[in-house]
């Protein structure tokens, strides 16, 4: 776990574990004419009680992370550090392990320390086997490049939706209660398993506009648009949306969920953050030179 931790040092990290608190040298943003920092705080709400029924726990490091940094990104920020505390009824060092390596990897993808943490024993507050994680990032950007971003967005943009990996990290309750019958006879490795806890994606490589989480394609894509416009979305082209390679699958943990009990696809898409074309981002372009 140490060692995995130390991978994702960048030149702005003076220490190494044991600080009582994460060290980050602030000098580089001297080279920067208006620097304004921006941060993210979130969990991953009850998907860590299905990692923990099925000791299936680095994918939920991933979703801490992603989930905290695809926010920032939306607004064209450098994410520099990341911070997160664990807390369990009786933590296990395989377990904490787990979770922190897991963190680690995509932190170490996009150039994000991963800072420091905390680690919390709390018997009478969590139930045995039962434990929490979340974070919080911390970037940077240019003030003048944060407030052009909405300003450049024009009527007749385009709205990309690149493939959501499932329903990530929202709506868990309800997939659990749902496919309680079912869960209870599979295995950690089948893949109803698999893709219910596959990682929230990260999507550095993308200029993002919109991070499709709790509400869905059709509730978040409107914060990133600027007064006056609004996005127009045909229900039935979402449902089939087609990615590069031909026609967009709904994820499988979503698909799952609607055929068995949900009263509704708009219900589906809101809860589970994608619609049955499987959207997990809005990224918008002009029509005529692409994504910007």
């Amino acid at each position: 776990m140490g060692a995995a931790v130390r991978s994702t040092y960048t030149s702005e990290v003076p220490a190494g574990i044991g600080s009582f608190g994460g060290l980050f040298d602030a000098l580089p943003l001297r080279d920067m004419r208006a620097p304004v920092w921006v941060a993210s705080t979130d969990g991953v709400s009850a998907k860590v009680e299905l990692a923990a029924a099925f000791g299936r726990y680095a994918s939920i490091g991933h979703d801490i992370v992603n989930h905290c940094i695809n926010d920032i990104l939306i607004q064209g920020v450098r994410p520099l550090f990341f911070l997160d505390p664990i807390a369990a009824a009786k933590l296990g060092p395989s377990q904490v392990a787990a979770v922190v390596s897991g963190m680690a990897e995509p932190c170490h993808l996009v150039g994000c320390a991963l800072l420091g943490g905390e680690t919390a024993e709390m018997s009478g507050v969590y139930v045995e086997g039962a434990f929490d994680g979340a974070g919080t990032t911390v970037g940077v950007v240019e003030r003048e490049t944060f407030l052009l971003r909405r300003s450049e967005i024009a009527a007749g943009d385009v709205l990309i939706g690149p493939a959501s990996s499932g329903p990530r990290a929202n709506g868990y309750s309800l997939i659990r209660k749902v496919l309680a019958d079912r869960l209870a006879l599979v295995q950690p490795d089948d893949p109803p398993v698999q893709a219910l806890l596959a990682p929230h994606h990260g999507y550095l490589a993308l200029v993002e506009r919109a991070h499709i989480t709790g509400g869905g394609f059709v509730e978040n894509t409107p914060r990133v648009l600027p007064p006056g416009l609004r996005a127009a979305m045909a229900d039935a082209a979402l449902l089939r949306a087609h990615s590069v390679g031909g026609p967009r699958q709904r994820p499988r943990g979503a698909a799952c969920v609607q055929r068995r009990r949900w009263h509704g696809h708009d219900r589906c898409a809101g809860t589970c953050q994608c619609h049955s074309g499987g959207v997990g981002r809005a990224v918008l372009g002009d029509r005529a030179r692409g994504p910007r």
